[in-house]
């Protein structure tokens, strides 16, 4: 079985070089294991191509890990179609969708290293006087303000910051700045940005200058190509394997 990386494209040449770097960290993880990646838009090879390639080569049974931080619209909706599209002129061809990578234990660890590299909450007694603010991409999903909310809560309470304020680069609201502005204004010592975007373009781009136009005194890179995120990936791919194991086990003769 093959595992097939789907992920965002981007006209940014630095968002398709992370990905690919990032797919090599999840090949290095499984030796044997065929590892490939496939764009969503803007990026080649795209999934169709990037498919196609796999059925010439005599691969059937492919796991799709979406590389997307949250349950949203694309996850949903676009990997979904994009990948039913494709199995229509490729017969024979089982393509079985993972999980997203979030939320996950391992991300929090991605953000906190992240963090230490950028020079903040290195120890339990710097994070207790740092805020940080998380900022994501954003979505018009009217359930995204809870759910990244609740996610930031439970990141706070696992590695000690002060506080973990969301934001976002487009919609909804605060923005980055915003959320900086919010945390000096609540007395927070010390303010840091976290992107959570796994990389880097014109939305990291974006929070990242109004981060530090607000007077952030520390911002972190995106995710990258993070071990963290390397073993997430492994983990949706093998997930979908047990339960297909399980399935099997139970199918009557």
């Amino acid at each position: 079985m093959t595992l097939l990386v789907v992920a965002h494209g981007s006209r940014d040449p630095r968002h398709g070089a992370t990905v690919t770097a990032l797919t090599a960290r999840v090949r290095s993880l499984a030796p044997g294991l065929t590892v490939a990646t496939g764009f969503l838009d803007f990026t080649r090879p795209d999934v169709e191509e990037a498919l196609t390639r796999l059925y010439a080569d005599g691969e059937r049974d492919v796991v799709a890990v979406p590389l997307l931080l949250r349950r949203a619209y694309h996850a949903r909706a676009d990997v979904p179609a994009v990948l039913s599209c494709v199995l229509r002129g490729l017969p024979g061809l089982a393509v079985r969708q993972a999980d997203v990578l979030g939320p996950d234990p391992l991300l929090y660890d991605a953000l906190d290293r992240r963090l230490a590299e950028a020079g903040a909450g290195a120890d339990a007694a710097q994070r207790a006087e740092t805020g940080v603010v998380l900022a994501s991409a954003g979505s018009s999903d009217p359930g995204t303000p809870a759910a990244f909310a609740r996610l930031a809560e439970e990141w706070r309470r696992a590695s000690g910051w002060a506080a973990v304020l969301p934001a976002y680069a487009a919609t909804p609201r605060p923005t980055a700045a915003q959320a900086v502005r919010e945390l000096r204004a609540a007395g927070v010592r010390r303010v840091a940005l976290a992107p959570y975007m796994i990389a880097p373009g014109r939305l990291s781009d974006r929070v990242m200058a109004g981060a530090r136009e607000a007077g952030a005194d520390v911002t972190a890179p995106v995710l990258g190509a993070a071990p963290e995120l390397a073993r997430i990936v492994l983990d949706r791919y093998r997930t979908v394997r047990a339960t297909e194991r399980v399935q099997l086990k139970f199918t009557p003769a």
